[in-house]
């Protein structure tokens, strides 16, 4: 799956399950809230494509720079994760829960997702 596609896809499920939840997140929480809501779900989309987008470029390279690639990118984003996090909740005055309940929320599924993709994508034979 192309990195265009994979982003297409969590833009989708993002937006999608965001309008079907919107009428009780407005009924049920302040603005606040709902903006924290959306920014953690922002944050896991970046997050996922980001990983996407490491996978697709080392895919196919030396076993060496795909692990330098997949793990130290893991690292990476989640360095940029927190730092995003501790933004939001310290600059941007955002509620803490709702944020985080969001960008968990999104994260798994998008674990998921991704696990699903990895597993189906061909393996080059071992040479």
């Amino acid at each position: 799956m192309t990195v265009a596609r994979y982003a297409l896809m969590a833009f989708a499920i993002t937006g999608g399950s965001l309008a079907l939840a919107w009428p009780l997140m407005a009924r049920w929480l302040e603005p606040a809230s709902r903006r924290a809501a959306l920014a953690g779900a922002a944050l896991a989309v970046a997050n996922t494509v980001a990983a996407h987008w490491l996978f697709r470029w080392s895919f196919g390279k030396s076993m060496n720079v795909f692990m330098r690639a997949v793990l130290g990118g893991m690292v990476g984003r989640m360095g940029l994760m927190l730092a995003a996090v501790v933004a939001a909740v310290l600059l941007l005055d955002l509620p803490e829960v709702p944020l985080a309940v969001s960008l968990l929320g999104y994260f798994v599924v998008f674990l998921v997702i991704e696990l699903c993709v990895l597993h189906t994508t061909r393996q080059e034979p071992a040479r």
